[in-house]
């Protein structure tokens, strides 16, 4: 449309002239011909759903004067005061597609554990932990073009740029594995274990190393500072203020050594680390010290001859929304510990209690020898939630923690809990006393043979078995106000038929009934528009359930996306490798990142998972089906 715009003034007179009754004068002479108007364009363009404008899509109206007469209303063109943005309502639903995969081809190794990623390199950072380095894997070339399912599993249009040798950087001996990476803008911190000073390869006191990374990715090594034993995961604050660090502290195999569990800060002040961390520990909780009296009784501490402080054993960390907080997952012990990160002391330490196996939603399939999908009720029987991932967030103001309840047992040489339920001496009047022999119902159950004395008198009253084949969300202080139930087993049997509660070392259905079924282990929060969603990996059957957990109280199932061949034969037994594992897929999702729209080079929310046994790195697109 074009547009000529007049002067008032002549406007004015041609008003006034109108109402004259004069005789008509001669014509004038022809002026000069004006110069054409310029056109107002219009352009309306839709918006994806997942676009950081429209988390659910919509559409975008710019407007703006066609300068250069081309028909065509260029950048430099549009009123940026003018655009609209009409966005679709929040009622579509959160969908997964692969976009993205890259192979190592090393199985069995943990060649990709965490992951964290570096936005203004749009590079992915995966812990390829045994070989001490961290691997920078480039996502620059990501589109938002979802791979064709029939090469989903073999998928790999990735590239690695380069790898972090950590070990090397450090210049320290004894120097292990690397277990755990952080990214806060252009500082990367990594987690390494290191040696005792007698040949225990992760007893001695573990080092952060710190790079600076350039707007390239370039890595420039800055310091290591020493933390505890076995450093297991590192997080930074969300005002990148503070390091902190999980130690975890576990024995050696003869369990004659046991280092103290404990979480160490580091202050970050203009983006340079300090050189030494505080240490907090758990010391004032060890029998006949001022705080052991808080402890619940159904907190697993079981080492042999260990204290309290050395029975702890932190795992992961989440940070609370305002940085006051951090929330230690404490797995072997079943409990979350709560620490002041203004004070850096330990508030408290909550005992998550048992899952009642018993109760209608918490059934389980218990057996991996009854070639059936067997899901049922056992009054009795229970299970421990240890979590290993956990993740916070808030709602109406209030924390609240988020938790894969993946379970552990302390099996050594030199002690182990670990039973399978036949082997218990159960009470007389035990309700499971005929099934606990029958290894198509519960004989094959793995248990501990720590707790389920109730009344001391040498039989089990209670049945107690690893984790909680679920994820749940708790309160600051500890209270469950939500858990998945049953309900990971029954959508796997749904989907995968008998090839539910698989291994992720080979494939074989229902072998993982008897121990941990899923088994939950990764898990992400990610927040798009107004919604917030649960990623939860299952480390062993494979796949990623997705919930919406908005409203604590009010959460619902998404979606299960899983990206595994069940037909291919092949089975991982360390360095014995057989079959075709390469064409099977990923297997066991240990570690991941959400990425928001705005971040990446594909405009759109992503989930990067680092899969630990088939050292793969995948990338998922999340979008809204209308």
């Amino acid at each position: 449309m074009k547009s000529n715009i007049l002067p008032l003034a002549a406007i004015v007179s041609m008003m006034l002239l109108s109402g004259c009754d004069g005789d008509d004068g001669k014509d004038g002479s022809n002026g000069a011909d004006g110069t054409n108007g310029l056109s107002s364009l219009l352009v309306t363009s839709t918006l994806a759903s997942g676009n950081s404008l429209c988390p659910f899509g919509g559409k975008q109206i710019q407007t703006g004067i066609d300068a250069n007469n081309d028909g065509i209303l260029n950048d430099d063109e549009i009123i940026t005061a003018q655009t609209q943005v009409i966005c679709n309502a929040s009622q579509a639903t959160l969908s997964m597609e692969l976009i993205g995969r890259y192979e190592s081809g090393v199985f069995g190794k943990s060649a990709a554990e965490i992951v964290d990623y570096h936005g203004a390199s749009h590079l992915a950072y995966v812990v390829n932990a045994q070989s001490g380095m961290v691997d920078a894997i480039d996502l620059s070339t990501l589109n938002s073009q979802a791979a064709e399912t029939i090469e989903s599993s073999t998928l790999n249009n990735l590239s690695k740029s380069f790898s972090l040798d950590v070990v090397a950087d450090s210049e320290l001996s004894g120097l292990g594995s690397v277990n755990s990476i952080s990214i806060y803008n252009d500082l990367l911190a990594a987690a390494v274990e290191r040696a005792d000073n007698i040949g225990n390869a992760t007893q001695g006191n573990g080092i952060i190393a710190f790079y600076q990374l350039s707007a390239s990715g370039e890595p420039s090594y800055i310091k290591a500072v020493t933390v505890g034993a076995l450093p297991d995961n590192v997080v930074f604050s969300h005002d990148g203020t503070k390091v902190i660090v999980a130690n975890e502290g576990e024995p050696n195999s003869a369990y004659t050594v046991d280092p103290e569990g404990t979480v160490a800060v580091i202050d970050v002040i203009d983006n340079l680390p300090a050189d030494e961390a505080t240490m907090i520990t758990f010391n004032d909780f060890d029998a006949g010290n001022a705080r052991f009296d808080e402890l619940s009784e159904l907190i697993k501490l079981n080492g042999p001859n260990a204290s309290v402080s050395q029975d702890l054993e932190p795992e992961y960390i989440a940070v609370s929304k305002d940085d006051k907080y951090a929330y230690v997952s404490l797995q072997e012990n079943n409990a979350i510990a709560v620490i002041n990160l203004e004070d850096k002391s330990v508030e408290s330490i909550n005992a998550l209690g048992l899952k009642d196996y018993g109760l209608v939603g918490n059934e389980i399939d218990a057996s991996d020898k009854d070639d059936a999908i067997n899901i049922m009720a056992y009054e009795g029987v229970y299970g421990m939630y240890q979590p290993d991932t956990i993740a916070s967030y808030q709602w109406r103001g209030q924390d609240f923690i988020v938790t894969a309840n993946e379970g552990d047992a302390r099996d050594y040489d030199g002690f182990s809990e670990e039973e399978r339920a036949e082997d218990l001496t159960l009470d007389p009047n035990h309700p499971q006393i005929l099934a606990a022999q029958d290894n198509t119902q519960l004989g094959r159950l793995k248990i501990t043979t720590s707790m389920g004395d109730e009344d001391g008198d040498g039989d089990m009253d209670k049945i107690l078995s690893y984790g909680a084949r679920s994820f749940s969300i708790w309160s600051h202080d500890g209270q469950q106000v939500f858990d998945s139930g049953s309900q990971f087993e029954r959508i796997t049997a749904a989907i995968l038929g008998h090839n539910f509660n698989n291994h992720n070392e080979e494939s074989k259905g229902d072998s993982r009934s008897d121990d941990k079924g899923p088994e939950p282990e990764a898990l992400a929060i990610g927040e798009i528009g107004d919604k917030k969603y649960a990623f939860i990996g299952l480390e062993r059957t494979g796949g990623i359930m997705v919930y919406d957990i908005t409203n604590p109280f009010n959460v619902s199932f998404i979606d299960y996306v899983i990206n595994r061949n069940f037909d291919i034969d092949f089975e991982i037994d360390g360095d014995d490798i057989s079959g075709q594992p390469e064409l099977a897929g990923d297997l066991g999702p240990e570690g991941m990142k959400f990425i928001g729209a705005e971040s990446n080079p594909t405009g759109m929310p992503l989930l990067v998972i680092g899969n630990e046994v088939s050292g793969t790195t995948s990338v998922y697109q999340l979008t809204f089906d209308l």
